[in-house]
């Protein structure tokens, strides 16, 4: 069973390239923040999505660790795509996305960053009309990406897997995608 985590911040593209590679390859996708909404939502914490990263971080945590403990159950039979985030941008800091206690139970053997320039992630955040995201200057995008690689690389000296950064400039998706395809069939 291989375990692989994409991961990208909100407006990187990381789940649309995902889903557009994963159409041919043998991957069960899971997305860490669905499971952690299910979870939240089971217990009354949150209505939507967008509220999770308002949670205490204590609350978070606790959430983070059931969430891996049920993607954990799904990983035995089947190669997983965790889609996730690196890190949870939250009003005291950054939240590590998947904490020592998380990777010690899905031992991923790679973790995948998808990327954009700063400028095509706040105006992609500012066309989606579905989401309802914190404004952010240009500056704040990019110091979540350099917190991203920073805790990726962290991640995988605890757990020994790669890093691997793609690329996902505007009308440039298939390039990622090839790119995603390639790396998953390894």
């Amino acid at each position: 069973m291989k375990v692989v985590v994409v991961a990208g911040i909100p407006g990187s593209g990381s789940t649309t390239v995902l889903e557009n590679a994963l159409e041919d390859l043998d991957y069960v996708q899971v997305n860490y923040g669905d499971v952690m909404l299910e979870i939240a939502q089971g217990k009354g914490l949150v209505k939507h999505r967008d509220s999770m990263r308002k949670l205490d971080p204590d609350v978070q945590k606790q959430v983070q660790m059931e969430a891996a403990q049920e993607i954990r159950k799904r990983s035995r039979e089947n190669n997983i795509i965790v889609d996730t985030h690196c890190t949870i941008k939250t009003p005291n800091g950054f939240l590590p996305g998947l904490p020592r206690w998380v990777l010690e139970d899905l031992q991923p053997d790679q973790f995948i960053l998808i990327e954009a320039d700063g400028d095509e992630i706040l105006m992609r955040r500012v066309s989606d009309v579905t989401r309802s995201r914190d404004t952010e200057r240009l500056e704040a995008i990019n110091l979540h990406q350099e917190m991203n690689r920073a805790t990726a690389m962290a991640y995988a000296v605890f757990t020994g897997a790669t890093v691997k950064i793609i690329p996902n400039h505007n009308q440039r998706l298939d390039e990622a995608v090839e790119m995603m395809r390639e790396t998953l069939s390894y």
